[in-house]
Formats: structure tokens, C-alpha cells, sequence
């Protein structure tokens, strides 16, 4: 197995705790080294700023978030439903505050969530008649019952990779499908920003996926790649944090030149600055 650093990185948002991304040969991913206990791990999402666990819009980078999530929604929602699965059996794995969950609910889904963080947990509860539960109880959840299994900006988080898709592939129906979304270390923004590439968030991200890493992982559990999409809005948003990593400031003129020209580049290399990719339990 080769491995070499590929950068040191730095925390922030937390820590402020540097670490090094060293490239696995043998998966095409980077991995977060040192990574932290587990014991440790929550400690480094103990910040008011930690935008997947609030509701709230403090700040532009707060209002921003949540005017793209909303048309985010639809475009998820919108996705899901291209399946065409009969019973609709929906789980959302890191469902944060339940935006999503929600509106599949509202959609007429069958959904379930699970969520680590407490606080999340609870504002999520309050949208689904308490249908989300604490990540432990995902192996107890009962086997071939979903239709889809989304993570939304998800699998980055999970230590340990290769356990938690063995439980979705056990979680999931035959031909059910499993939807990733995650950062693409390989886009122009990543290549511009470098080591304040706000999307590779350490130590909170523990794997930093390209496309033929991400497929080799999920093809080697038989779960096989059906469609790759871009997240088009990912671009500028990452660049918004960014900036503001690297200058101080959000600079939103800057930050919406260099995710402007991200994008485009990706129209002729398909190197987003984030992909939704769409598996098929085989």
C-alpha cells in the first residue's frame, strides 16, 4: 500500500490543530492522519459554527447555506423519486437538523434518520414524529427494509468506512440504491484553494473521495455505480468558507469568480467541486 502526504491541513473552525492528508494508493482516497479516538471525535463539532446542527442564520455564510439547501432539497427529493420504488422506504444517515427527511415525509416517504449529534437529533425529531435515532442504532435496524439509504455529505465522517457500507448494503433491499454525496478533492477549487480547501474540514472529514476511489470502494461491497451527478452550488459555497480560511475574510465577489470558474472547468473534466453518486445494491 503507498501512502505519501499529500498536505498538511488545518482545523479552522475548532481545533485550530494542524493535519496531514496522506494519499492511499491502494483506494485513490486521502485519509486524515493523526485521526482522532473516537472518544475524542465529538469534541471537534463543538462549535456554534457547526452548520449542519443549527437552524439558525446568524451570518452570510448562515443565509447562504440555507438558500442553497432549500433548492437542494428539491433537487434531492426530485432525484429520489426518478427511482420509481413502490414502498418508499426511506433512511437518511446523518440526517442533522431533518431538513430532508422532512420533505420526503412530506412526499408521502416512509422515513427514518439517524443522527449523533444530540441537539440535531431533537430539532430533526420535532419534524418527523420522532422518527430519528442515535447512530448506534443502525446495525439494529431491520435488514433488506430500505429502498434508498441517502447520505448527504456523510461518508466522509464515518471511521470506520468499510463496517458502515457493509451495514448499508445489509440495510438495503435487493436492487435498492444507496445515494452519496461528498467533496471531490480533484476539483479546480481544491487545486486552487489547496491546504484551505474548506471542504476537506479536519479532522471532521476522515476520507477526502475521488470518483474512481469512491467507486472502488463501494464495487468492491457489490454495490455498483449507476449515475454520478454534480453539486452545482457546492462550488461557491466552499470557496465563500475558503476565503475566508485563507484571507480572513468571506471575500464573496472572489469566492464566486473562483467557484464560477470550478464549475465550468468540471463541464469538460466532470471534476465538481461535490458529486452525488448513485449505487446499486447488485
Amino acid at each position: 500500500m503507498g501512502k505519501k502526504t499529500h498536505l498538511t491541513v488545518k482545523d479552522y473552525s475548532v481545533s485550530k490543530e494542524t493535519f496531514e492528508l496522506i494519499f492511499n494508493n491502494e483506494k485513490d482516497i486521502l485519509e486524515t492522519i493523526p485521526r482522532p479516538k473516537k472518544e475524542d471525535l465529538s469534541n471537534y463539532y463543538k462549535s456554534e459554527d457547526y452548520i449542519s446542527h443549527t437552524d439558525s442564520r446568524r451570518n452570510l455564510l448562515e443565509v447562504v447555506y440555507h438558500i442553497i439547501r432549500k433548492k437542494a432539497l428539491k433537487n434531492k427529493l426530485s432525484l429520489i423519486a426518478s427511482f420509481q420504488q413502490q414502498e418508499k422506504n426511506l433512511l437518511d444517515v446523518g440526517c442533522g437538523t431533518g431538513d430532508f427527511l422532512e420533505t420526503a415525509l412530506n412526499a408521502n416517504w416512509n422515513v427514518v434518520g439517524v443522527e449523533p449529534n444530540q441537539g440535531a437529533r431533537d430539532i430533526a425529531n420535532s419534524k418527523t414524529n420522532n422518527k430519528v435515532y442515535d447512530v448506534e442504532s443502525l446495525p439494529n435496524l431491520e435488514p433488506n427494509s430500505f429502498d434508498v439509504i441517502t447520505l448527504w455529505h456523510v461518508l466522509e465522517h464515518l471511521p470506520n468506512l468499510d463496517d458502515h457500507i457493509s451495514v448499508f448494503k445489509k440495510l438495503l433491499k435487493p436492487n435498492g440504491k444507496i445515494v452519496v454525496a461528498v467533496p471531490n478533492y480533484k476539483s479546480y477549487d481544491a487545486a486552487y484553494y489547496k491546504s484551505f480547501w474548506a471542504a476537506y474540514d479536519v479532522p471532521r472529514h476522515l476520507w477526502h473521495f475521488s470518483q474512481k476511489g469512491i467507486q472502488r470502494i463501494f464495487e468492491a461491497k457489490k454495490l455498483l455505480l449507476e449515475k454520478t451527478q454534480p453539486m452545482i452550488f457546492d462550488a461557491y459555497y466552499v470557496s465563500l468558507l475558503s476565503e475566508k480560511y485563507k484571507n480572513g475574510f468571506m471575500n464573496p465577489f472572489k469566492a464566486f469568480w473562483i467557484g464560477w470558474r470550478s464549475n465550468r472547468k468540471a463541464k469538460h473534466s466532470r471534476e465538481f467541486s461535490s458529486l452525488i453518486y448513485v449505487f446499486k445494491n447488485a
